[in-house]
């Protein structure tokens, strides 16, 4: 019987950091896995090497509900980021590895295609409605079908969403937290003429979308879904804390305009009340941060039955192994509707050669056995770990708000 023999992490920084798990199986199968927890990176790494590799010693590769549930429950202190993306990296691992002992892609073994492509939406963004415009057009030059809207806002230094470079955004950008001004007001007058712009440009036959990034009361994000609604955005998204999962409530009272939510979501629980209530139109947990594809396949399924599609987190923040997961899980599920992507650097292609491809505004994962994507251990050593916080928000008056 094989058993799984050996299991370490690679931390590695091409231009952002990643953290990745490596399990070896006795008969010499290789599977890898995302636990990237942007700024929190060494917490996970420290979880996987101190707390989890030791338990996996030994065990069956195969048995991935079991290992999943072991991890879960017999850890006692369930959910949380940490815990979740450990336990991702360790289920996609282990999903490779069943790949390619099947000789299989991996959505092959999820059930076999459920379309022939995985729509996907890139950013644009600039300091001005005319630049976003602008980059917007070049998505649309490029296939893209469907575009997310980020643009600069009048009277404020910085904004979230519009970054130095159009296609490489990283937030995470200092050693110590960047300290930001954010003003609702000024912000809701702006984002409608942003759209305005947009359908002008670019007509009816592409996919609009924004995020709003928490930062909006339930009735400050019902007035700008209303605002939003002539233009038809495909979705507004994080438009207020899902900490509170009833806020979503007062928003869908006032308006049609789509919703969408759960990029830092770390399991079903966290999107319960908001799916069942179909308060939200798209669920965005990813597999890295909400448990693996195991568990995504398990919010994917409960979506379904209440008329909820996915819409998985796919920034720069996750690695090509996570991206590579995604677009063989969003491949297989019947209720996919579409997937962020945002391209990584050259660098970051190098340490993880892939096998997923873009063409015609839409991504696949292609026919590699197993997940399709590995890691160049020794590209990856060559780029050291480099602390770096994601930004905090303040208002103008000094107040700490949320990012």
């Amino acid at each position: 019987m094989s058993t799984i023999e050996r299991a370490r992490v690679v931390i590695t920084c091409p231009g952002r950091n990643f953290v990745t798990l490596i399990i070896e199986t006795s008969d010499g199968v290789r599977g890898v896995g995302d636990a990237t927890l942007n700024g929190r990176e060494l917490a996970v790494a420290s979880y996987l090497q101190d707390h989890v590799i030791p338990c996996l010693i030994g065990r069956d590769p195969h048995r991935i509900e079991d290992i999943w549930q072991f991890l879960y429950r017999g850890a006692y202190w369930r959910r949380g980021p940490v815990t979740m993306s450990a336990i991702a990296a360790v289920d996609m691992a282990l999903w490779d590895i069943k790949g390619k002992v099947a000789g299989l892609p991996l959505y092959q073994l999820l059930g076999g295609a459920s379309r022939q492509g995985v729509m996907v939406y890139g950013h644009a963004n600039g300091s001005t409605v005319a630049e976003t415009v602008e980059a917007a057009l070049e998505y649309k030059t490029q296939g893209y079908k469907a575009i997310r809207l980020q643009s600069g806002v009048p009277g404020l230094a910085s904004t979230y969403g519009v970054s130095k470079d159009r296609y490489f955004y990283e937030p995470a950008d200092a050693d110590l937290p960047t300290e930001n001004v954010w003003s609702t007001e000024k912000y809701l007058r702006s984002v409608p003429d942003l759209f305005a712009a947009a359908r002008d440009a670019l007509s009816w036959d592409v996919h609009l979308l924004h995020d709003v990034h928490h930062r909006l009361t339930p009735i400050e994000a019902a007035r700008l879904g209303k605002d939003l609604e002539p233009y038809r955005p495909f979705w507004m998204e994080d438009a207020v804390v899902a900490d509170n999962q009833e806020s979503f409530r007062l928003v869908r009272q006032h308006t049609t305009t789509p919703l969408a939510v759960g990029e830092i979501f770390n399991s079903i629980w966290d999107a319960k009340l908001l799916i069942q209530e179909q308060l939200i139109d798209y669920i965005r947990a990813t597999a890295v941060h909400a448990g693996g594809i195991t568990h995504l396949r398990r919010i994917a399924a409960f979506a379904d039955m209440f008329n909820v599609r996915t819409g998985c987190h796919g920034a720069t923040d996750l690695s090509p192994i996570s991206m590579a997961a995604a677009l063989h899980f969003d491949l297989s599920v019947p209720n996919f509707g579409i997937q962020e992507y945002m391209r990584h650097t050259e660098e970051t292609d190098a340490v993880f050669p892939h096998a997923y491809t873009f063409a015609n505004g839409a991504m696949h994962p292609g026919e590699a056995l197993g997940l399709g994507v590995d890691v160049n251990e020794e590209l990856a050593a060559r780029y050291e770990y480099k602390r770096a916080y994601l930004p905090v928000n303040r208002l103008e008056d000094g107040t700490m708000y949320n990012w």
